[in-house]
């Protein structure tokens, strides 16, 4: 095995991540190991995906959509493909930002109903 590929149990570590989740990875299309009988090996563009879906997974964005945004970069080219992630960065903020405003509010409600029980036990 060269340097610049590694085994399947090497690409779970590297990442941290279950044999489970790299087999469902390749499933759904988002990895394309090299075979050799039943070995796998990833070579640096499988490695490079792999960082880039954990990432995606990190800000909160859907499986399918990686997987459309990796193909874009097939089809299309890195211009193509960045000026997607622009539009997929933009929805997502938004909505963590709505997801902000609630956990704010569900905190301030918590606070008070913790201050008010605990009050009432004084």
């Amino acid at each position: 095995m060269t340097e610049s590929r590694l085994s399947f149990k090497e690409m779970c570590a590297k990442f941290d991540v279950t044999p489970r989740t790299l087999r469902y990875y390749e499933y759904i299309e988002l990895l394309s190991p090299e075979k050799d009988g039943r070995s796998r090996f990833y070579g640096p563009k499988e490695v490079a995906r792999m960082t880039l879906i954990l990432r995606g997974r990190k800000f909160g964005f859907a499986l399918e959509d990686i997987r459309q945004w990796l193909l874009i970069y097939e089809k299309e080219g890195t211009s193509a493909q960045m000026r997607v992630w622009v539009e997929m960065a933009d929805r997502q903020l938004a909505e963590l930002a709505e997801q902000k405003i609630q956990l704010e509010e569900t905190i301030n409600e918590l606070e008070i109903l913790r201050n008010e029980t605990a009050a009432s036990l004084s």
